[in-house]
């Protein structure tokens, strides 16, 4: 399993959400607000900049086809369109069941 992790200017995020939800494999998908800087070409000062941050457990063939998505639905082709970051998940939990790794995480094609 990975976690996806992307973060997207917020008035792309409903875009991105509504493709991924719209896509066969619809993975779940957790949305946060959040505020960050980088590090700014041409070396001017950071500031902070609103984002919307993704997180979306998927199993490791879906990683390709999320990516995918969200770069379509996210690219505006201006700076500061965002960053992906993807990372092994080596567990998880159900806690209401106590179920473990991917019978944790519920894949639409595992129903």
């Amino acid at each position: 399993m990975k976690e996806i992790k992307a973060f997207v200017r917020p008035n792309q995020a409903d875009r991105v959400i509504d493709a991924l939800e719209n896509s066969p494999e619809s993975p779940g998908v957790t949305v946060s607000d959040v505020r960050g800087y980088g590090h700014p070409k041409g070396g001017g000062p950071a500031q902070l900049t609103q984002r919307t941050k993704l997180e979306i457990v998927v199993p490791d063939v879906q990683v390709e086809s999320v990516l995918d998505t969200i770069i379509e639905y996210a690219h505006t082709g201006r700076y500061g369109d965002g960053k992906i970051f993807v990372s092994n998940v080596t567990g998880a939990v159900r806690i209401r069941t106590g179920e473990r790794d991917e019978a944790a995480v519920r894949f639409p094609d595992a129903e």
